[in-house]
C-alpha cells in the first residue's frame, strides 16, 4: 500500500512540475506576442475540453462531437487563431484551447507556428531573438521558481538537512540535533563488551557530538584498536521516567579485524530553522542543488565517455576499470521507474516535509536537465536557432525537423535504457 501511495503522488508531483515548466512557456509566449493554441494538463487522450470564444472572449465547454479527428487538431486550432492581436501590450487572444487529459504524465503548451519555417503574425517563427529566448527559458525559470519557493518555506517551517556543506545563513539557523542511534549489535563485538544496546543513541564520542553514522564510523577509523569512550542515551520503559545519559569506554577492534565496533547505525533526520533569512536560504539552496546537478552531469559525462574509450584497450585491466566506470553511471542514473517506484514511496513515508524537499530537488533537476544543449530540449532548441541566427542562414522546417527528431529518439533510447536498469535495481 505505501508503494501504491508513493507512486501515485510521485505521478501527482511529477505533472504538477512539468506543469509549471509549460506555465512559463505560456506567460511568456502570450507577453511575447506568440498566440498559444492550446494548453493541457496531462497528454491525450482528452477528458474534458474548453475553448475561448472568439466572439466574445468567454470560455465555453468544447463538446467532444465538436473535437477533430485528426491529431493535429485542425479544426480547433483554425477557430483559436480567430481575433487574435498582437500588437502592444495588451494581447487579445481570444480563442485558445484548455484542456485535461487522461494520461497524468505533465503537461504541454502549444504555440502557433513552431516550426521556423512559418512566417505568420503570432507565430513563435515569427518572433524576435530576444522573445524566443524568453520563451524558451520561461519553462526553466519557472522550475527554479518553484524550488526556490519550496526551499523557503522549508527553511521557515523545518529543513531537511541531505547535503554535507548544506547551504545556510549562520546567524539565523538553528538546528533541530538528532542522534546517531543504534541499530543492531554484534554479538562479543566491543560494541556489546562495553554494555550498548539496540535502541540507544549516541549523544557523543569521545566528548565530541556527531550528526551522522559515517561521521561515526571515519572517527571510529582513526582511533583502530584504541579505547574510545562513548556517551550514551538510554530511554526507559514506557510508561518509566527513567531515561539516563551515561559514558562507557569502548576498545575498538584492529584495523584488520571485520569490523571496529560492531554495531549498525541509522543517522535520524536534523532540521534547521530560519526566520528573516528563509528566502535567503531558498535562493542558495536552489543555486548549490543547481551546481551539484551540473557537476553531478559533468562527472557521469566523462565517466560514461572515459568508459566507453577504455573498454577498446587490450589491457584487461584497463577493459575492467572502463566496465567499473560505464557501471558506476548506470547506478547514478534514475529514470522514471526508479524516481516514481523507489524514491517517492521512500520520501512519502518518511513525512510531507521530505516529499516537499524531493520536489523541488527533482524541479531543479528539469530545469538543469531542460538547459542542456540537447536540440530535443529547450537548451537544444535554443542553441539550433542561435547557431543559425550567426551563421545568417535561414533553419528549414526539413533541417529542424530532422535534427529534432534524432535527438528525440536518441532521448528515447537513453530513457529506455535507464528504464530497463531501473527495473533490475528494483527487482535485485
Amino acid at each position: 500500500m505505501d508503494i501504491f501511495i508513493g507512486v501515485v503522488v510521485g505521478l501527482i508531483v511529477l505533472m504538477i512540475l512539468v506543469v509549471a515548466h509549460e506555465f512559463g512557456h505560456f506567460v511568456a509566449a502570450r507577453r511575447n506576442g506568440v498566440n498559444v493554441l492550446e494548453f493541457g494538463i496531462g497528454f491525450p487522450p482528452r477528458a474534458i475540453a474548453w475553448i475561448k470564444d472568439t466572439e466574445t472572449g468567454k470560455w465555453r465547454r468544447f463538446k467532444k462531437s465538436e473535437w477533430p479527428k485528426d491529431k493535429a487538431l485542425k479544426v480547433v486550432y483554425s477557430e483559436a487563431k480567430k481575433g487574435y492581436a498582437d500588437k502592444g501590450k495588451s494581447l487579445a487572444q481570444k480563442g485558445m484551447v484548455f484542456s485535461i487529459n487522461w494520461l497524468p504524465i505533465g503537461g504541454f503548451c502549444q504555440m502557433d507556428g513552431e516550426s521556423a519555417a512559418d512566417t505568420r503574425e503570432g507565430t513563435f517563427s515569427k518572433a524576435s531573438f530576444w522573445s524566443k529566448t524568453k520563451i524558451l527559458f520561461a519553462g526553466v525559470t519557472m522550475n527554479w521558481l518553484v524550488a526556490f519557493l519550496i526551499f523557503t518555506v522549508l527553511a521557515w517551517t523545518g529543513m531537511p538537512e541531505f547535503l554535507d556543506g548544506q547551504f545556510t545563513v549562520a546567524g539565523d539557523t538553528r538546528v533541530d540535533a538528532k542522534n546517531v542511534e543504534i541499530i543492531t549489535v554484534a554479538e562479543e563485538s566491543p560494541a556489546g563488551k562495553a554494555g550498548l544496546l539496540p535502541g540507544d543513541r549516541i549523544l557523543a564520542v569521545d566528548g565530541q557530538e556527531f550528526k551522522y553514522a559515517s561521521e561515526i564510523i571515519d572517527y571510529n577509523e582513526t582511533k583502530a584498536g584504541q579505547e574510545v569512550i562513548y556517551k550514551i542515551g538510554r530511554s526507559g520503559e514506557p510508561g518509566c521516567n527513567c531515561d539516563a545519559d551515561f559514558e562507557t569506554v569502548v576498545t575498538l577492534n584492529p584495523a584488520d579485524a571485520e569490523y571496529l565496533l560492531g554495531v549498525q547505525m541509522n543517522s535520524t533526520q536534523s532540521l534547521s530553522y530560519s526566520t528573516w533569512s528563509a528566502p535567503i536560504v531558498g535562493a542558495g539552496l536552489t543555486l548549490q542543488l543547481t551546481g551539484e546537478t551540473f557537476k553531478g552531469v559533468g562527472i557521469m559525462v566523462g565517466n560514461l565517455v572515459s568508459g566507453v574509450v577504455r573498454m577498446f584497450s587490450p589491457d584487461a585491466s584497463v577493459r575492467e576499470s572502463g566496465q567499473a566506470a560505464i557501471s558506476e553511471v548506470g547506478d547514478s542514473v534514475s529514470g522514471p521507474v526508479g524516481i516514481i517506484g523507489v524514491l517517492f514511496p521512500a520520501f512519502t513515508t518518511a513525512g510531507p516535509t521530505n516529499l516537499a524537499f524531493l520536489a523541488a530537488l527533482i524541479s531543479v533537476s528539469l530545469a538543469c536537465m531542460n538547459v542542456l544543449p540537447i536540440p530535443a530540449l529547450d537548451g537544444g532548441r535554443w542553441l539550433l536557432i542561435a547557431i543559425y541566427k550567426l551563421r545568417k542562414k535561414k533553419l528549414t522546417k526539413e533541417t529542424e525537423e530532422k535534427i529534432v527528431a534524432r535527438a528525440f529518439v536518441a532521448l528515447l533510447i537513453l530513457l529506455l535504457v535507464v528504464t530497463v536498469l531501473d527495473i533490475i535495481r528494483i527487482a535485485n
